[in-house]
């Protein structure tokens, strides 16, 4: 898998490809992430790449000439499955468009600043759009480095147990169940007799069980879905 990001300001996002899973998979050649300076696409003396928006208003837009540049030279190069761009407006990432998502071999992530974006790149370049939530952020840096690690971790071979990754909360809709670990026995609080029973039929009935209660509890809305 390749993802291409396309960013106002990469450095921010660098460090958090240079660590845990997104870097192993990496390593592994498993996936490739690539960091895109959009002022390198300016033709601007000092290397502007934004713009004040037709009409009038507070802020300022991301010019439309460096981002079509930029996403013109990447798409000449190869073919991507998504061009996404996250925005408040986009749909809300959840586990199944994450797995939906891990199956790409190409995609372009477009992180968006100030106001957003030219409407006219949405219009004929976007195939998706993205948000993490009900909240705005200073950039899409973080959405994307956040639909990123959902994804490659979902990469056969990301992650040293890959069934790990397929009993994570929400991908049977329901929340993951306790876990605990040694001690048995801790400032006495114990660990539930049944995890040490050897029993792998009750422990995983017991942890359904768990799983749909602590769901009922505290994200009944995931029930309804």
């Amino acid at each position: 898998m390749r993802i291409d990001i396309i960013s106002v300001v990469p450095n921010l996002m660098s460090s958090f490809f240079e660590y845990s899973i997104c870097k192993r998979a990496a390593n592994a050649g498993l996936v490739e992430v690539v960091l895109h300076d959009l002022h390198d696409f300016s033709t601007k003396k000092h290397k502007q790449i934004d713009d004040y928006p037709f009409g009038g208003g507070a802020g300022m837009v991301i010019a439309i000439e460096p981002l079509t540049r930029c996403l013109d030279q990447l798409m000449s190069e190869r073919t991507y499955e998504e061009v996404i761009f996250f925005s408040p407006d986009g749909i809300v990432l959840k586990q199944g468009l994450a797995n939906q998502l891990s199956l790409c071999q190409n995609m372009i992530f477009i992180c968006g600043h100030y106001k957003g974006i030219d409407e006219r790149v949405r219009e004929k370049y976007v195939t998706k759009e993205i948000s993490i939530g009900d909240y705005v952020l200073s950039g899409g840096e973080l959405a994307a480095a956040v639909t990123a690690d959902a994804i490659i971790r979902l990469i056969p071979g990301a992650i040293g147990d890959e069934s790990s990754a397929l009993t994570d909360s929400f991908q049977d809709g329901l929340l993951a169940p306790p876990v605990y670990t040694r001690p048995a026995s801790f400032d006495g609080m114990d660990v539930p007799e049944i995890l040490r029973s050897g029993n792998d039929k009750l422990i995983e009935a017991w942890r359904h069980e768990q799983a749909v209660k602590r769901t009922m509890e505290r994200r009944p809305d995931l029930l309804h879905d």
